[in-house]
């Protein structure tokens, strides 16, 4: 019972963890097009700090009624964003990837919301653009493309339009200097100076790790009837997949990083950042490979023949009909051991002996009429009492014996003519039976030997 019990609770503990909350601190999504010169992605990044105050204090009095937000969108034609794209690039260039980042477009948000217990305030900050130069060599067969670009991390300031983006602390150095104040210092500042565009997560979980999938639809003669991309027309879509916590793909776990800050009053600072998550596809079948540290994707049209992936790994379709035949196999042995453990179970006869019965005619002529109808019965009565129904059994219910009538009572009506079973009641007849010698107990007779004696 208590290993029963432990492992209930184990695969509950993994469940939690393989479905964690929706927020990831880095999300991307990417489809990357061997037969152009240019593919789209999309990165989200996320964190929320907490300001917590138990006891009260200057940063309650300062942010438990406040509630802001800033936010702003720009592109490629901004200083700023140039700017980033230089920094993502250079990231790029010194992980060992040729790809490059051509356009982006950046979207921030940030939100301040405060509470009675605690203040919270969100970032996030959306990278959208587009990747070129991930092709490394084409021929007539197959496209090897660079994967190794997963890791578009900045550690230094960003800033866009004046607001800088990428530390938290920063945002409560413009917007709440009290705040910043009270926190710096502390090891609160180190922790809200940890960078927010940071996808080294992504770019460290080998490929070879995630989640695989193809999708065979592009292939079908009426794909276009299905509102189907005219890019993928002819071609399968290979899907990689990343964020599943278990034991093969790792622990995808949240980072939480807490310390407590001593001012006028004792407070708490918590930053939180769910686990990363990730989405890349090919247009074409994908088989994963590494050139010089690099990873790559050996592209083709189509799969190979006989290929059936469904889940991560190569997992052949003759398996899949072996485990199958397998299976009949064991529900054909099934049916013959029952089968014949079926006949060789001896059979007992159970109720009465046919020979001791015999047959004798019911119906009657009606008219003109003759029914052949009869009904069998006992040729004897031996062993009745074995097989009678027990609808038979009557119980004998014997009146009590009358009870015998003595010299004093006799002189109370009521009493004497109970010995016939009718036994009067005075109270109810309103008038009493008996002489002065009367013993009844009713008010009416007691009254009536009363005035008697």
């Amino acid at each position: 019972m208590f290993k029963a019990v432990f492992l209930t609770v184990l695969l509950a503990g993994l469940l939690v963890v393989s479905t964690s909350s929706s927020a990831w601190a880095a999300q991307m999504d990417a489809r990357v097009n061997p037969n152009s010169d240019e593919s789209f992605f999309k990165i989200n990044y996320q964190k929320t700090i907490f300001l917590e105050y138990p006891d009260g204090g200057q940063l309650f009095d300062d942010l438990h009624t406040k509630e802001w937000t800033i936010s702003g969108t720009a592109d490629s034609s901004k200083a700023g964003v140039q700017d980033l794209i230089d920094k993502l690039n250079s990231k790029l260039q010194n992980d060992g990837s040729q790809a490059r980042i051509s356009d982006l477009t950046v979207t921030y948000d940030f939100h301040l919301k405060g509470r009675n217990l605690n203040t919270s305030i969100d970032y996030k900050v959306i990278l959208e653009g587009t990747i070129t130069d991930y092709v490394i060599s084409k021929d007539q067969t197959k496209t090897l493309i660079d994967m190794g670009w997963r890791g578009l991390t900045v550690v230094d300031e960003v800033i866009i339009d004046g607001v800088e983006i990428n530390h938290p602390i920063s945002v409560l150095k413009e917007s709440e200097p009290l705040v910043y104040d009270a926190l710096s210092g502390s090891e609160a500042e180190e922790i809200l100076s940890k960078n927010l565009i940071d996808a080294e997560f992504i770019k460290n979980q080998p490929l070879t790790n995630w989640h695989f999938l193809f999708d065979p639809t592009g292939i079908n003669v009426d794909a276009g009837t299905f509102g189907l991309d005219e890019s993928i027309s002819g071609f399968v879509i290979s899907h990689w997949t990343m964020g599943e916590s278990s034991i093969r793909e790792g622990r995808q776990v949240e980072r939480v990083f807490e310390t407590e800050v001593v001012a006028d009053k004792n407070y708490v600072v918590r930053s939180v950042q769910s686990a990363d998550a990730a989405n890349l596809s090919t247009i074409g079948f994908g088989a994963l490979d590494i050139l010089d540290g690099l990873e790559i994707a050996g592209i083709t049209p189509t799969a190979p023949e006989g290929f059936a992936t469904t889940s991560t790994g190569e997992f052949p379709i003759m398996i899949v009909y072996g485990m199958a035949g397998m299976a009949a196999i064991g529900g054909i042995g099934f049916f013959i051991f029952s089968n014949r453990a079926l006949k060789n179970q001896e059979t007992a006869q159970t109720g009465i002996d046919p020979s001791r019965l015999t047959g004798y005619q019911t119906s009657a002529s009606a008219g003109g009429y003759q029914t052949n109808r009869g009904e069998a019965q006992l040729k004897d009565d031996t062993g009745y009492e074995q097989t009678r129904s027990v609808y038979e059994e009557q119980t004998t219910q014997q009146s009590p014996p009358p009870s015998p009538v003595t010299s004093e009572e006799a002189a109370c009506g009521c009493a004497a003519s109970a010995e016939m079973g009718s036994e009067c009641d005075c109270e109810m007849q309103g008038s009493c039976l008996c002489d002065a010698n009367c013993q009844c107990s009713a008010d009416i007779c007691k009254e009536q030997a009363s005035s008697m004696s």
